[in-house]
């Protein structure tokens, strides 16, 4: 039925304007954005998760649909509300979050919220690691894991290290290495990848993912491309230059541009995917806020390309 289930927090991210302490709400969260990004480029998309019934998880709600994303699996409750995320943005476009999540709807997912039947003939799952922090989320997101291994569709796993959302660092680094051994496709950032394997190496941090046995790894570096690990094989993939307004979702746009080359393309060697992936992440950071900023294929195309003013392969 689905080519992708994602699963995690859905919420508000607060983006600042030109205007000191004025702010836009855009929809985010990093397992909704990926949804969102592979919807655009068409594949069959749904996610799972939970908002308040309030303002803005009606929003949240509303641009699911919009975007072509069945929102079936998400639940709406009364007991807490809408998490809600405020963006701060260095000269560069690299960006920190302020959080308010304290008892907010994400983390009261639950096992019971989880529909198994929407999993069957899933070709794709995909979640984060911020459903770990809280053990009802913890336990649905097994469930879910569960239920497409149990379907025979593919793991996709990005974890994603928020300090101020764990009570410590080492249960942060333990939670998130606890889905390693479940994953098939991994995307992982340069700076995480340090955190979980506390190697100050790209080359050493790879070498310790290898005993997990997972099919695809990619490191993302942001603006020097991303890294390939692939049957043994370490392959850099060269990056988009592109200037940054906003670089949130950026790894989204790249995991869903990804999962959508890897269910949909295929390409005869994953370095093409990847390549195709780098430009949807560089496209992304050129906007500000992550739903919005999301490119259809023709949009990530020109970047291929090398439309005026972007440089291909730029280190």
């Amino acid at each position: 039925m689905y080519d992708l289930i994602a699963l995690g927090e859905l919420l508000i991210d607060f983006a600042p304007q030109e205007e000191a302490w004025v702010y836009k709400a855009n929809p985010g969260g990093a397992p909704a954005n990926v949804a969102v990004a592979a919807a655009k480029l068409g594949l069959r998309t749904a996610f799972v998760g939970k908002v308040g019934r309030d303002a803005f998880g009606q929003l949240l709600y509303r641009t699911l649909k919009d975007e072509g994303v069945d929102p079936s699996g998400l639940v709406m409750t009364d007991e807490a509300p809408t998490t809600l995320a405020f963006v701060t943005l260095d000269p560069q476009g690299d960006r920190e979050f302020t959080f308010y999540r304290r008892h907010s709807a994400d983390t009261l997912l639950r096992v019971e919220d989880i529909n198994e039947a929407m999993f069957r003939d899933l070709k794709v799952f995909h979640c984060g690691s911020l459903s770990l922090t809280h053990d009802n989320a913890r336990a649905a997101t097994l469930k879910a894991l569960e239920a497409a291994r149990a379907a025979g569709a593919r793991i996709s796993y990005d974890p994603n290290y928020r300090a101020l959302l764990w009570d410590n660092e080492e249960q942060a680094i333990e939670a998130m290495k606890s889905l390693l051994p479940l994953t098939d496709i991994l995307k992982i950032s340069e700076e995480e990848l340090a955190l979980i394997t506390r190697e100050k190496t790209l080359g050493k941090g790879l070498e310790a993912l290898k005993a997990y046995g997972i099919e695809i790894i990619v490191v993302t570096r942001g603006a020097a491309g991303a890294v390939l690990l692939h049957e043994g094989r370490v392959i850099p993939v060269a990056p988009f230059r592109v200037t940054a307004v906003d670089t949130t979702g950026a790894g989204d746009a790249f995991m869903g541009a990804l999962l959508y080359q890897l269910i949909a393309v295929r390409p005869a060697r994953l370095e093409e995917a990847v390549t195709f992936a780098n430009a949807a992440g560089a496209l992304c950071a050129t906007g500000s806020g992550a739903i919005p900023s999301l490119g259809k294929k023709e949009d990530i195309e020109k970047i291929l390309a090398g439309s005026p003013g972007l440089e291909p392969g730029a280190k």
